[in-house]
Formats: structure tokens, C-alpha cells, sequence
């Protein structure tokens, strides 16, 4: 019967509270959708043995083929970490974002999409976004509110700061592709390995091609000579790490054994 269940794509209320769960969050890191999907067999059905998650997934998706939404897996361009979106395949990602901000906050983000594509870095500055104000659409907005726009896109999960910048978080790279794609084909950049969109990344300073640094990471995961899969010449960057997801299991539980141990002593 459960077999059944899977080809058909029906779900259960173990199914229907993890994709709940998920649309709350928009997008989480593959250790916590685990631990989601660990919580929601407990909560309906304890005594069942829990699916691989990628049947699990399959089986959600197969379900909602039908509604033109489906769970995608990423990975974050800057270290590799798997994640999960729940993402809408009928309409534009910007017009899904239009129930959670304004006109004039969608014509900001659209503003900051385009400076981020369009550049080499795969960043675009705060002054340079914040620049951009008076042009917006709808109703007017100042440079302070403006600043507090992009921190709701970063709590959003649409966007990343680092010291300053912003480029776009994996969700928005997961949800956007087609999106990007089709909007700025003469800007859009893809990695030469797995051919998915690059937004930040290496590249050869021969030939141009370019990698994602994850993707850099396997390929030169075995080579003491990185070169070029292209020009082969020497490859000029850091050859970053594969990231392992024991290795960071076992870093959380030492910060979270810190912290405990911080708080006992205070």
C-alpha cells in the first residue's frame, strides 16, 4: 500500500505538515529538512520507519506536479551546502514576492537583481542600490527606509549582506533561475562544470570561464596541480573545501556544547 501511495504521489498528514512547515520557512538547510521530516513522522506517525528523503520529496512533488509547485534541491554558491526551496513554477518569483512587499519595495529588489547579475563580482554595493531610490515605481521611498527594505529581503532569505554588499541567497537563485535567465540573457553567467547559473564564483584569468566555488572544489578535490578544464592552464584561485556535512554536524554541536556550557557558567 505504501508503495502504491508513492507512485501516485499521494500524501499523507506526515507529507502535508512538512510541506506546511516548509512554506513557512521558504528555504532550509538539508541537516534541518531532515530533522523536519524526522518531527513530522513522530507527530503523525511514530511507528512508521521514515523515508529516504529523497522518496520522501518525490512523493511530495509527484503530488503537486498537477499544481505547478515543487520542492527543489541547491546548493549555496559560497560553500556547497545543500538546501531546499519550495518553489512556484507557474508564476514569476517576482510577482510571488508581491504578497509580502510593496510596489516600490519589488521595483528596489528587482534594481538590486539587475546591479547583481550585471556585475563581474556577483555583488552589487549598498550605496550603489540605495542610489537608486528616486527612480523607484509607486510611492516614494527614502534612503533609510530603503536600507531597512533590503534587511527584510535578507530576513527574507532573498538576498545576502556581507560587510556592506549584497548578492542573492540560494533561495532566490533556486526560485529566480528561469527567471534571470530569460530577463538578462546577455548578463547571465553559467558554471562550466555543472552549467547552473553562476552568480558569484572562480574564473580562469586565461580564458574566462567560470566555476562556482563549490563546483571548483570537487573538481580539483584530488589534483596537488589544479588547472583550467578549459585552457588547462594553472588554475590562479584558493581551491576552497568540499563541505562535509559530519565535519559541520560536529563544529554546530561543539558551538552549541560552548554556548551551554557559557550559560551555565553565568
Amino acid at each position: 500500500m505504501q508503495g502504491s501511495a508513492k507512485r501516485m504521489g499521494t500524501m499523507t498528514d506526515v507529507h502535508r505538515r512538512f510541506l506546511q512547515l516548509l512554506m513557512t520557512h521558504g528555504v532550509l538547510e538539508e541537516w534541518d529538512v531532515k530533522r523536519l521530516q524526522n518531527h513530522c513522522y513522530k507527530v503523525h506517525n511514530c511507528n512508521a520507519q521514515v523515508d529516504k528523503l529523497e522518496d520522501f520529496i518525490n512523493n511530495i512533488n509527484s503530488a503537486l506536479e498537477s499544481l505547478y509547485i515543487e520542492i527543489k534541491k541547491g546548493v549555496t554558491e559560497d560553500d556547497g551546502r545543500p538546501i531546499y526551496a519550495l518553489v512556484n513554477l507557474a508564476t514569476t518569483p517576482v510577482s510571488k514576492m508581491s504578497t509580502d512587499f510593496a510596489e516600490n519595495e519589488l521595483d528596489l529588489f528587482r534594481k538590486a537583481l539587475e546591479m547583481i547579475v550585471d556585475s563581474e563580482t556577483g555583488f552589487a554595493s549598498s550605496t550603489n542600490i540605495l542610489n537608486l531610490v528616486d527612480q523607484l515605481k509607486g510611492k516614494k521611498m527614502k534612503k533609510k527606509e530603503a536600507e531597512q527594505v533590503l534587511q527584510k529581503f535578507v530576513q527574507s532569505k532573498w538576498l545576502i549582506e556581507k560587510e556592506g554588499e549584497f548578492t542573492l541567497h540560494g533561495r532566490a537563485i533556486l526560485e529566480m533561475e528561469q527567471y534571470i535567465r530569460e530577463t538578462y540573457p546577455d548578463s547571465v553567467r553559467v558554471c562550466n562544470i555543472c552549467h547552473g547559473l553562476l552568480i558569484q564564483g572562480q574564473s580562469c584569468e586565461t580564458c574566462g570561464i567560470r566555476m562556482h566555488r563549490p563546483c571548483v572544489a570537487k573538481y580539483f578535490q584530488s589534483s596537488p596541480d589544479p588547472r583550467c578544464p578549459h585552457c588547462d592552464d594553472f588554475w590562479p584561485h584558493e581551491v576552497p573545501e568540499v563541505f562535509d556535512p559530519e565535519k559541520e554536524r560536529e563544529a554546530a554541536g561543539s558551538r552549541s556544547s560552548r554556548k551551554s556550557l557559557r550559560s551555565r557558567q553565568h
